[in-house]
């Protein structure tokens, strides 16, 4: 997001449904969560389900929907009509950036009970048992983001922390800033008892999200930069062992965060940039807030400071007006920034931005170009993983966050099998590697 970010899953920038609750067969005492998109939405999901079910809910199914691409929206139509078909005495809430957007396409699908706008759907009014169906407000009037206290995400190793909402930037081509509003931070107080209730409950690793992170703290009393909040954070929660962050614009960094970069080994050596683009015309006509020299500058000033960081990056292929020389450019970054994961997309007109109403490329010329990205996206992460090679032969180990037995992600954030598994979830275990596969490292216990 952040300014025209792209939505996502653990990893920043990919739209998905999270499959932490199947509401085929739905308990008639269960609230179930359909979550789709970003790691806020998958931070809000656990808030509204704690809502929900402290309200007396049950046999309610809430679907979080995502406004990113025409393709995480029709997704989320199609997990509502399978929830509708699969459970006909199911309740189905719908809320998420889509529904805000549009509330009126959402409210009609079968089964839906009730729509609930972003805004509202962490609101414990918004979810006592009886209250009237109320209108979904207007996102752009919000000045405020509350800190709500979750202690578990189902099924998942890492937990996620609001720490910002909203965006006041307008990328050409995002809907986003009207899906969640303008940019609020969360007081750098209730994001640390967030963090110690977490610790409490066992989890070892956590994601700082929000819509654009590097904008958290003008509207905070002393107005904290992100840096400022993450080192007082850190200081006061030392036994916090990981900590992440989620997707960063690389011209936003301030300096206290270069600093913890440099000297702060309990803050991971894995960053997602929101890039979106090789060409500064294409930046520039997507109004981004960078351009190419930026993000190369960027890299090489994060990697002189801490040199075995990682890189994740959002791109867009096949933007309005792209040519293959500009295509060309996003593909040479690649290997530029020496980038280690991807995540594309092809360009997805969304209703009401500028973008929309540029040339258009075909749609299986957008295809085209993000299957080539992809393609150099894998290519990137096999170097990247033989690098992690060469460092366990020269005597390095990783630590692991596992999420299975067998599997988990080392601090780089690449993919990891245990071999002969063994590992608990959620547990933090060093670990030699041993060898790569094309879907990340093989290890052994060390």
């Amino acid at each position: 997001m952040a300014g025209g970010r792209a939505c996502a899953d653990d990893r920043p920038g990919r739209h998905r449904l999270h499959r932490h609750a199947r509401p085929r067969g739905l308990s008639a005492v269960s609230v179930e969560i359909l979550t789709f998109g970003c790691r806020l939405n998958t931070y809000e999901s656990e808030a509204m389900r704690a809502l929900a079910t402290e309200a007396g809910h049950a046999g309610t199914i809430v679907v979080n929907t995502c406004a990113v691409t025409a393709e995480a929206e029709r997704q989320a139509r199609q997990a509502i009509r399978r929830a509708a078909r699969d459970n006909p005495g199911a309740r189905i809430v719908v809320t998420g950036c889509a529904a805000q957007i549009a509330p009126e396409r959402w409210a009609g699908l079968p089964g839906v009970a009730r729509v609930i706008g972003n805004a509202d759907k962490l609101k414990p009014e918004s979810w006592a048992l009886g209250a009237p169906p109320a209108p979904v407000s207007d996102i752009m009037a919000a000045t405020e983001t509350a800190a709500h206290l979750v202690t578990e995400f189902a099924g998942r190793a890492r937990a996620f922390v609001q720490v910002q909402q909203g965006c006041d930037h307008r990328c050409t081509f995002c809907v986003i800033p009207f899906g969640r509003g303008p940019s609020r931070s969360v007081p750098i107080g209730a994001i640390v008892e967030q963090v110690r209730a977490l610790v409490a409950h066992g989890y070892r690793e956590v994601v700082l999200t929000g819509v654009d992170i590097t904008s958290y703290g003008p509207d905070l009393p002393g107005a904290p930069s992100l840096g400022q909040m993450v080192r007082r954070l850190l200081a006061l929660v030392p036994e916090l062992p990981r900590l992440r962050l989620s997707s960063l614009d690389p011209v936003e960094v301030d300096a206290d965060l270069w600093r913890l970069i440099e000297t702060e080994p309990r803050l991971l050596p894995h960053l997602h940039l929101s890039l979106q683009h090789g060409a500064d015309l294409i930046l520039k006509r997507m109004k981004r807030r960078h351009l190419r020299a930026d993000a190369l500058a960027f890299a090489r000033r994060a990697r002189a400071l801490r040199p075995d960081m990682a890189f994740g990056a959002d791109l867009i292929a096949g933007f309005p007006t792209e040519t293959e020389a500009q295509f060309r450019a996003t593909l040479d970054l690649v290997e530029a920034m020496e980038l280690s994961f991807l995540h594309v997309f092809p360009y997805s007109e969304r209703p009401g931005t500028p973008a929309a109403r540029m040339p258009q490329l075909p749609v299986p010329l957008r295809k085209e170009r993000a299957a080539r990205l992809r393609e150099a996206g894998r290519q990137a992460a096999a170097r990247f993983y033989a690098a992690r090679l060469g460092a366990a032969r020269l005597g390095e180990e990783e630590q692991v966050l596992f999420e299975r037995e067998d599997r988990g992600h080392t601090a780089h954030f690449a993919p990891l099998r245990l071999i002969g598994g063994g590992a608990a979830p959620g547990e933090l275990r060093r670990v030699r590697v041993t060898g790569t596969a094309p879907d990340g490292l093989l290890a052994r216990a060390a």
